[in-house]
């Protein structure tokens, strides 16, 4: 029996060892809080009701009528900035696509322009990158109305190993994942971190 206790020991801690290690796999080795049910209402709304801000990364199509040399697609800078002909360089990250035509007019307005008739245009939306057990990782362009199952199936499909309940995503912006359900009501918006995490066992 004495003999084989040291047997016994490597045996139990080669266990406690296993299991951790399935635990830390089941998480994807990321923490994340899960999602109030306020705040997956909140998303679903923000998503279906108002357009997407501007953001670093986004490429902007820009119309001033009559003035084709001013008009052309800009792509806004990492740090938020788009430089136009004639507006110079102004902060884009954040504004609306309306808020961004009144600032472009409010620029254009002058001795030059009198009346300037803008409309901004979203050309490509900043991609979204999804991680973890899926077939393809890595960054997919975005698309009006993408949600996590249509982003999951870009990436290939899930791998076997993937949760089939739920999804963990980081917004712009956001220093942690949140946890939310698998289901075709949760949307991706540009720029999210969309992690696929591993089921238990």
């Amino acid at each position: 029996m004495r003999a084989s206790r040291p047997f016994w020991d490597r045996a139990m801690r080669w266990i406690a060892a296993a299991m951790v290690a399935l635990t830390v796999a089941a998480c994807g080795g990321v923490s994340a809080q899960r999602a109030s049910d306020e705040e997956q209402k909140q998303l679903i709304q923000t998503a279906t009701t108002t357009s997407p801000k501007l953001q670093a990364g986004d490429k902007i199509r820009v119309t001033v009528f009559g003035e084709d040399r001013l008009s052309g697609e800009f792509e806004i800078d990492q740090a938020g900035l788009v430089s136009l002909p004639l507006a110079g360089t102004l902060k884009a990250a954040g504004l609306s696509k309306q808020e961004m035509e009144r600032e472009l007019a409010r620029k254009f307005r002058g001795e030059y322009l009198r009346n300037p008739k803008v409309t901004v245009d979203i050309a490509s939306f900043r991609p979204f990158y999804i991680l973890g057990e899926v077939t393809k990782p890595g960054e997919y362009p975005y698309k009006n109305g993408l949600n996590v199952m249509s982003a999951i199936a870009l990436a290939g499909g899930s791998t076997y190993r993937a949760s089939r309940t739920n999804v963990l995503i980081q917004h712009p912006g956001e220093k942690d994942f949140k946890e939310y359900p698998l289901s075709p009501t949760i949307p991706v918006q540009p720029g999210d971190l969309v992690r696929v995490p591993e089921r238990y066992f």
